[in-house]
């Protein structure tokens, strides 16, 4: 009898979920949305990029404005460089006195090398003499100590050829160093999108790693929805998708499932049911097309609220109601 009970309370809770799941697929399909497809409330949301200061100083100027399109590497703001400049300056002066004193060490080489082929021909022409006894030993032992001597002077003129040239690379290095301090100053956009927010304005001291702007990336756009386990568990990503914002209801855009969430969670406040919240689901984000988003950067906001259409059933087909109608872009009405 109790295995019987736990069999009963087993199915029992089974069949509750079940009908939990076909309630929730009740309440995200519409009337009018043919089996297979459901729709769930949205919030159009894009990639922040937060632009920072590499090196620290003061900020003289930042170029956008907020709400301000910027493409990747346009200026966003510079960082006072007066005293790097000037380090700069002086490094460069220093690499140019370390080429000269390496090309003053090379002329030295080639003299002293020029001693030793002459110190080395007088040992030659002597022991020659020697042998045939028009000189003496005494002299052959003045060239042979004249030869060493110019053998030595060459070597440390080598020497001090490769000091020569150890100090270029040093100076050249501290120039490069100083350089991309320099460079680093002028504070660029690594993305294409708009600007968001100035977290701080001319004037600022900034320490490495300090905060400028915050950008949208517009080639990373968005909408994130909540679905209940029964209808994320048939979504796989690239699954296809329609997006419909509030504030342009007349269009339907194109998204693909770019994500499902691994673990279920309480949704966030931004649910506006407040049963809905207490509820688990798990999020997806359906990912607008970057060739779209390219051609309507100036009406995509993030925040707009719409509805997400997901197809959990490969077979179903897109209503007419939900086929892709696009806005116009830049190009097409200036035609």
């Amino acid at each position: 009898m109790k295995r019987f009970g736990k069999l009963v309370i087993a199915a029992v809770v089974i069949l509750a979920a079940a009908g939990a799941g076909y309630f929730a697929w009740l309440k995200l399909k519409p009337p009018g949305l043919p089996a297979g497809i459901i729709s769930v409330n949205g919030r159009v949301e894009a990639t922040q990029v937060d632009i920072s200061t590499k090196i620290p100083g003061r900020v003289v100027e930042i170029v956008p404005h907020e709400g301000d399109l910027v493409s990747p590497g346009e200026v966003v703001a510079r960082i006072d460089t007066s005293e790097t400049g000037a380090q700069l300056h002086q490094a460069q002066a220093s690499a140019e006195l370390a080429r000269q004193t390496l090309v003053t060490r090379q002329a030295e080489v080639a003299s002293d090398e020029a001693q030793e082929e002459f110190a080395n021909e007088e040992l030659r022409r002597t022991t020659t003499l020697v042998n045939k006894g028009w000189s003496t030993h005494e002299i052959l032992d003045q060239r042979s100590q004249q030869l060493k001597s110019a053998d030595a002077a060459l070597k440390a003129a080598q020497s001090q050829v490769d000091e020569a040239r150890a100090a270029v690379k040093t100076a050249d290095a501290r120039v490069e160093e100083l350089q991309a301090l320099v460079d680093d100053s002028t504070i660029r956009s690594p993305v294409r999108g708009r600007l968001q927010y100035r977290l701080v304005e001319p004037g600022a001291v900034l320490p490495p790693g300090g905060k400028i702007a915050t950008v949208i990336d517009l080639s990373d756009v968005y909408t994130t929805v909540y679905l209940p386990g029964p209808q994320a568990g048939r979504l796989k990503i690239g699954d296809d998708a329609r997006v419909v914002v509030d504030a342009y209801p007349e269009y339907v855009f194109p998204a693909t499932v770019s994500f499902v969430a691994p673990e279920s969670q309480f949704t966030p406040k931004t649910v506006e049911v407040q049963s809905e919240r207490e509820q688990l689901y798990f999020r997806v984000k359906l990912q607008a097309p970057l060739q779209l988003l390219k051609g309507i950067e100036d009406q995509v906001k993030s925040g707009l609220r719409g509805v997400g259409y997901m197809r959990v059933d490969p077979a179903a087909e897109w209503p007419l109601g939900l086929a892709v109608k696009l806005p116009p872009n830049d190009e097409q009405a200036g035609k």
